[in-house]
């Protein structure tokens, strides 16, 4: 359930790229795989399981297949999904949804080549977006596509601080071989210009698609694939998202829609979700009409520059005073203790499943996810040295409860509280699990804790900000590489455990203001 936004140059406040993605996969320790050098006649592994956490963080799961390595390999962040290498190739990737005759699950054909283990190649190979594009395209043709969240398909985001692709791959369904002469994935990419920005919320963004576009690239076969199953009319027109993919979902609607209206109000208009003053009677009153998934372009022309601050703010969405705002539902409605009716302290955007069952809720998807793993955004800028222009941006579990934190490309490790994470074993040194007991901390009571934890969070934020610009100007300054490198990562340890000090005390905060040691 990832949620990715793309910001070009010319559509940003300060001219940089940003980038993002949130949710991801289980694993969210984020480590720096440092650049190598390989011998001649070196094989690279291709796993399965990248996602899953374990002890040993060079385990990256089970060898499916065995491709040739290249001489040298660069450095870049990895996690479940990798994101940004040593010279500022950004990915971001979200599920999507293929049609049912496309999927092919392990075991059910020779395809052995998963999107985080794409990226994660392609972070170690190139240095530019459409080159990335071409290798993954590539290697998806050769190795075949194997899904690796449920039975989707895939989309990615790729960039650079010049350039910017969105490509999207699905299966061929079940049975291909890699001898079968067949490529053993349909994919498709097309160029973003410089002054566009985008949302993908699960859903395929690629529509027209003309092979002789130079911005445009059309995997093999993918034509006449989709000529030979009926799904397009010889000498029709490629429709990439008609021709492979099922009905949309109001999941992928929801957030299509909250980006569009925000940030490109004029452009159209926009189906009216927003709640009146009486939220019950507007919720009574509302028409559920799903719109054409068409009505949002693949990529807009913001309406102002959109800053850090705005990627930042979208992936703590809950959709509040919408129709899609889970606290507004009825079943929160209380008495007080004077007999007037107001929304409980447990109203929550995040109920789970046994909660949402018990009040019968109406099921709603926020852009924030309580059970999120990071959100990251990565910044990409051309104007200084390459080594500290990067600047990835972390915030780890549910974003509305967790710091966003600045980490320079300069810095040799990422800091041990952001590599220290089992989901099956508490650790008091990882920043995750101090963000989780917060976030599990606030569904006591989450109208009262709430407020309490976002003022705490944006005055470290406030504060943070201010350190890190002072960095940011004293390493373009910094003429000696090796003096970067070390402020760097001097700041980065630093910032780590000031907020693993700082979520700790926070929790304390939330034990005292919301547990059972009070009548309230």
């Amino acid at each position: 359930m990832c949620t990715v936004i793309f910001v070009g140059p010319g559509a940003s406040a300060d001219g940089s790229t940003l980038l993002s993605h949130s949710d991801t996969g289980q694993d969210s320790r984020v480590r720096r795989v440092p650049a190598a050098t390989h011998e001649p006649g070196s094989v690279a592994s291709l796993y399965a399981g990248i996602q899953d956490v374990r002890p040993d963080p060079e385990d990256f799961g089970e060898v499916l297949g065995q491709i040739p390595q290249v001489a040298r390999t660069h450095a870049y962040l990895h996690s479940a999904y990798p994101h940004l290498n040593e010279h500022q190739l950004a990915l971001a990737e979200s599920t999507t949804s293929q049609r049912p005759e496309l999927v092919a699950l392990r075991g059910e054909g020779e395809g052995c080549l998963t999107i985080e283990q794409a990226m994660a190649l392609a972070l170690q190979r190139c240095t530019q977006a459409q080159e990335a594009v071409e290798l993954i395209g590539r290697l998806m043709e050769a190795q075949g596509f194997l899904p690796s969240c449920g039975d989707g398909g895939e989309l990615l985001l790729l960039a650079d601080p010049q350039d910017a692709w969105v490509m999207e791959v699905f299966g061929v369904g079940k049975g291909w071989r890699k001898d079968s002469g067949q490529p053993g994935a349909l994919w498709a990419a097309r160029r973003i210009a410089r002054d566009q920005a985008l949302v993908v919320a699960n859903w395929s963004v690629l529509t027209e698609l003309a092979p002789a576009d130079p911005d445009v690239r059309i995997g093999r076969g993918v034509i006449e694939f989709a000529q030979a199953r009926g799904w397009l009319a010889p000498g029709q027109s490629l429709h990439w998202r008609n021709a492979f993919t099922p009905l949309p979902r109001e999941w992928a609607l929801s957030r299509l829609w909250l980006f569009h209206q925000r940030f490109a109000p004029s452009l159209r208009e926009w189906p009216q979700r927003q709640l009146g003053p009486d939220a019950h009677q507007t919720l009574d009153a509302y028409v559920q009409a799903l719109e054409p998934i068409d009505l949002y372009p693949m990529s807009i022309r913001p309406e102002r520059p959109l800053a850090l601050a705005d990627l930042m703010a979208f992936h703590r969405d809950t959709f509040a005073g919408t129709v899609y705002d889970l606290t507004a539902q009825p079943q929160w409605t209380v008495q007080d203790s004077e007999g007037k009716s107001r929304k409980s302290e447990l109203a929550t955007p995040f109920p789970g499943p046994e909660l949402t069952r018990l009040l019968r809720l109406t099921r709603r998807r926020p852009v924030a996810r309580h059970f999120g793993h990071y959100a990251a955004i990565s910044q990409l800028r051309s104007d200084r040295a390459h080594d500290a222009a990067g600047v990835y941006w972390l915030a780890l579990d549910n974003p509305i409860a967790a710091p966003w934190l600045p980490f320079s490309l300069a810095t040799r490790q990422m800091p041990e509280p952001v590599r220290d994470y089992d989901p099956d074993r508490f650790s008091t040194g990882s920043l995750r699990w101090a963000v989780d007991f917060v976030d599990n901390l606030m569904r006591l009571g989450w109208q009262r804790a709430l407020p309490l934890v976002q003022q705490r969070r944006d005055a470290f934020e406030a504060a943070l900000q201010s350190e890190w610009l002072l960095l940011d100007a004293a390493l373009a300054r910094e003429p000696d590489a090796a003096k970067r490198s070390a402020q760097a990562t001097a700041f980065a340890e630093s910032t780590v455990q000031r907020a693993l000090q700082r979520w700790v005390e926070l929790r304390h905060e939330l034990l005292v203001q919301l547990t059972n040691n009070r009548w309230v």
